[in-house]
């Protein structure tokens, strides 16, 4: 029972206090480019989800059952781009099949995950803070939501400032990063969380 409470407890302070984007600064290109529409937003945060809960299995499991074995321990940023590489493209290939809508919208934004620093910035911390396989699960899984989290609340937000009407030199993307600014300093509060 410890153990679950702990792995929650992992998974609510990678949503919150830990977010990928709002407290580490991760992720940022498809949070500011893909944000427009809540849509697209849910969209890309659903293909990171996928993306980064399925490459921190798989790349903990590179790291501890073929790496570290073989002592190869320094080649793990070229492998975890290979493994999340290789992911992007079967989001890719299944999008542009199933959903071309929401393929359409992502642009070159879906193509972007491969190089999304938020997904690579998990799978190192994953080895960085020591976590078993479950915990890595957990970790990835539970930033991509925080990830999910950011962007579609930020997506909101831009729709509601489409309909206002700032000061000429605000318009657009200054106006857009304050808003960002201070969803991020809202995000803040949850710092003083002790888990």
């Amino acid at each position: 029972m410890d153990y679950l409470v702990e792995i929650l407890l992992l998974m609510l302070g990678a949503v919150l206090v830990e977010n990928y984007i709002f407290s580490k600064f991760l992720g940022i290109c498809p949070f500011l480019g893909v944000s427009e529409k809540p849509d697209t937003a849910l969209g890309m945060g659903f293909a990171v989800v996928f993306v980064m809960t399925l490459s921190s299995a798989a790349t903990w499991a590179v790291y501890h059952l073929i790496l570290v074995p073989f002592g190869l321990e320094y080649l793990e940023t070229i492998a975890f781009i290979l493994i999340i590489a290789s992911l992007v493209q079967l989001i890719e290939m299944f999008l542009r099949k199933f959903v071309p809508a929401l393929y359409g919208a992502l642009g070159i934004y879906l193509p972007l995950i491969t190089t999304n620093c938020a997904v690579l910035g998990s799978a190192l911390l994953n080895i960085q803070n020591g976590y078993n396989f479950i915990e890595s699960l957990a970790y990835g899984f539970a930033s991509a939501v925080g990830f999910t989290l950011a962007i579609v609340i930020f997506a909101g937000v831009r729709v509601r400032i489409s309909f206002a009407e700032p000061p000429k030199s605000f318009r657009g993307t200054p106006i857009a990063l304050i808003a960002a600014g201070l969803i991020a300093m809202a995000f803040s509060g949850f710092s003083g969380m002790s888990f």
